[in-house]
């Protein structure tokens, strides 16, 4: 049996879980985490980009600084969209900018992001919630 935990797990109305094939049970614990597993020969495809598992959401005021900090990086003008989804490459942003980027987050937040961890940084919302989750961590 396959298990999937996390502390805040969010479905769109639009993800589709089948049960002909499939056997699923959630269970939350007095934590608030919910656990769903999932018994099948493999483990269903999550592909779906709606489907989204994250511990912590970050504030909205992170958020916006992190969305100013790009909108600096990048040099993109004021009319420039930016949503908490937009993805670095979709605003041209390359490998080099990225880590601008997230010099940037490190001297706004006075935080040292390790590697391991930038590397997994594409969007908005996700560089804003690994602001949160440091920020808890060092207080």
């Amino acid at each position: 049996m396959a298990s999937l935990s996390a502390t805040s797990l969010t479905f769109q109305p639009s993800f589709k879980f089948s049960t002909s094939t499939n056997q699923v049970s959630f269970r939350t614990s007095s934590f608030g985490a919910i656990s769903v597993g999932c018994t099948r020969r493999s483990f269903p495809s999550l592909r779906s980009s709606r489907f989204r598992i994250c511990a912590i959401q970050a504030q909205p005021e992170t958020v916006e600084k992190v969305s100013k900090i790009v909108r600096k990086q990048l040099a993109l003008t004021p009319e420039t969209k930016l949503t908490p989804e937009t993805k670095f490459s979709e605003l041209g942003a390359d490998s080099l900018d990225t880590v601008e980027i997230v010099m940037g987050l490190e001297e706004e937040f006075n935080l040292n992001i390790e590697d391991d961890n930038a590397e997994d940084i594409t969007t908005i919302q996700q560089a804003a919630d690994l602001i949160e989750k440091l920020i808890q961590k060092k207080d």
